[in-house]
């Protein structure tokens, strides 16, 4: 890299930062998720509403590919931290809620997107079995760290509905994941044989890597040395991404694997690593995905039919994922309120959701206009819970409940949700 090369991406790093933050901090104010705000500084500076010149001036396709790489390395390292924080919201209590709710939030959008995906919404590429079941996989996610972050600002902390929702989550999260990967499998034009090897990994990283973490924890914690965390945790994510990538899956989803496998507990290396790991993807990383993400939305020619296939898409993953979660709340015992307030909570996508786009886009399963629609959708869907939780559930309500399930059980634990959790506030 040149000296004027160097200069142009500081200066960028600096644009984009200041940029993401800005908007994400506004949003933030408003009551909104701040990852609304830097998603949207991504849109502001793509073509939606930049002319080609400015934004080749802005973003040379040499400077665009190193923001690229840093942002593929903020996600893996976010899908990491996100693997840690998945295993901590196992479903204790009311499991039968839980269960219904994840399988009816999953179920009834994931159909009505497959519905979609061979009538209505149709990419340039043309339809087939991988697209359908990626449209189906992205309207069904629900985006964990968002609604993590959500439960916490609004002080849900210590209510059933909250608990319920994390678990659902997190459940959902990881068939989430797993959807995806069969969709890769079945897209992708990596030689199959390839594929079979993910067993044998899967076998390699839960039979040996985490027994051999947990013990290498354990010696250390009794030697009393805290400074080797990260250095094991950024090369575990690093070669088993790359292991994963090489198998003809995304390297996202080693990342997500080693994350899964890091041992907790006393000792443990989990809080220590998602400490160190979690600032700078936060501050730094996941603003320029952001943004890299959001310059490839362009809403200045949707035209009629872009708005028609809008509408369908907002009617199958809104109201697919509310009636499927609201149902299945009302099914297994709860009022119908908090059956709503839990539909609302599970509709939140934020960054899940454009990841997930992300790598249909790079896959070819999106075109940009599509791609382009479902970022508006996974925006917007993410936008309004706050205000109808506002109205769903007020601080009276939520008062009552916590009192409820403190006269019933221990209240849970209320401090913040972590992340390993800094990134994951950060994709709020």
């Amino acid at each position: 890299m040149t000296s004027g090369q160097s200069v142009t991406l500081l200066l960028v790093l600096a644009l984009v930062l200041v940029v993401a933050k800005t908007l994400g901090s506004l949003l933030a104010r408003a009551g909104q998720p701040a990852v609304i705000g830097e998603i949207l500084a991504g849109i502001l500076l793509g073509p939606t509403l930049l002319p080609g010149s400015v934004r080749r001036a802005l973003f040379p396709a040499d400077i665009h590919l190193v923001l690229s790489a840093l942002g593929s390395l903020g996600v893996a390292l976010f899908l990491f931290l996100i693997g840690q924080e998945l295993t901590r919201h196992p479903p204790r209590r009311r499991t039968g809620v839980v269960l219904a709710t994840t399988a009816g939030s999953i179920a009834v959008p994931f159909g009505l997107a497959c519905l979609l995906a061979v009538t209505v919404v149709e990419p340039s590429g043309g339809r087939s079995l991988g697209f359908t079941l990626f449209l189906g996989t992205a309207m069904s996610v629900t985006a964990f760290p968002v609604l993590a972050r959500i439960v916490r600002d609004r002080d849900l902390l210590g209510t059933p509905v909250a608990g319920v929702s994390l678990a659902s989550a997190a459940i959902g999260d990881l068939l989430a994941w797993s959807m995806l990967a069969v969709t890769v499998m079945v897209s992708s034009g990596h030689t199959q044989w390839r594929l079979l090897l993910m067993f044998p990994l899967l076998a390699l990283v839960f039979g040996a890597v985490r027994p051999l973490l947990a013990a290498w924890a354990d010696r250390r914690a009794r030697q009393g040395r805290t400074r080797e965390p990260y250095v094991v945790a950024l090369a575990g994510l690093l070669g088993c991404g790359a292991a994963t990538e090489w198998l003809g899956l995304h390297f996202i989803f080693g990342a997500f694997l080693f994350g899964l496998v890091m041992p907790s507990g006393p000792g443990g290396l989990r809080e220590p690593a998602g400490r160190q790991l979690g600032l700078v993807t936060e501050y730094l990383l996941l603003p320029v995905y952001f943004v890299v993400a959001g310059t490839q939305v362009d809403l200045s020619r949707l035209g009629l039919s872009g708005l028609a296939q809008f509408g369908a898409i907002m009617l199958a993953a809104v109201g697919g994922k509310y009636l499927g979660a609201a149902a299945g709340a009302r099914w297994s015992g709860l009022d119908w309120r908090r059956s709503a307030v839990l539909a609302t909570l599970v509709n939140t996508r934020g960054l899940t959701e454009l990841i997930i786009l992300t790598t249909g886009l790079q896959l070819g399963l999106l075109d940009q206009r599509l791609y382009s629609l479902m970022v508006l959708m996974a925006v917007l869907t993410t936008a309004m819970a706050g205000p109808v939780l506002r109205v769903l559930y007020p601080p009276r309500l939520v008062a009552a409940d916590r009192a409820r399930a403190a006269a019933e059980e221990p209240v849970p634990d209320r401090s913040p949700v972590t992340a390993g959790s800094a990134a994951g506030g950060a994709a709020a």
